[in-house]
């Protein structure tokens, strides 16, 4: 059940997409909302990871020590991997188009960037090894390398069709602007 005057970004849901008066486009930011996917499974990394915290505590008061060290650390590397995954995604400004990835990030400028357009090809469920047939957002640059940005396949946008072309028409609408301007 949608409930649209309780979300953030509820400027997506309307047709007449204009930007707010106090848009920075130097600022980074991300063109969609992130996926139910995404949102879940750091939902439950979280949930785990208070588990892990009240173990952290049970265990410095019964049998104090290592054990609640290591807990305690266990239960922060949790939470560094759910608010990381929350991070992860293609964000952009007028310097270039970021894409992180839970253990790297990649930036690069629109002027080394020769187009950003969708594809059909293979991509990755979920960002597992199996593929299946989808569309991509690349990024090629001038180089000739593809930079994969965003799939019809990956956790932000699995059986949501229309917000991934909402979201490839942002990016490429931000590339062909900046790309021009450079």
């Amino acid at each position: 059940m949608p409930l649209p005057f309780m979300t953030a970004g509820r400027g997506f849901d309307t047709a007449d997409d204009v930007a707010l008066p106090y848009d920075d486009h130097d600022q980074w930011r991300r063109p969609y909302r992130l996926g139910p996917w995404r949102v879940g499974v750091a939902a439950v990394l979280l949930l785990l990871a208070s588990f892990i915290l009240l173990a952290t505590v049970i265990t410095a008061l019964a049998a104090g020590g290592s054990g609640a060290v290591v807990c305690a650390v266990v239960a922060a590397v949790v939470i560094a991997v759910a608010l990381r995954m929350l991070r992860m995604g293609t964000w952009v400004s007028r310097h270039g188009v970021r894409r992180v990835a839970l253990l790297h990030t990649s930036t690069v400028a629109w002027n080394q960037a020769s187009a950003v357009r969708t594809v059909q090809q293979p991509v990755r469920w979920l960002g597992l090894p199996r593929t299946v047939q989808g569309q991509a957002l690349v990024l090629v640059r001038r180089r000739g390398e593809h930079l994969p940005l965003l799939t019809t396949h990956n956790a932000d946008f699995l059986s949501r069709g229309d917000a991934f072309e909402r979201a490839a028409d942002t990016v490429e609408a931000w590339g062909a602007e900046y790309q021009r301007a450079r």
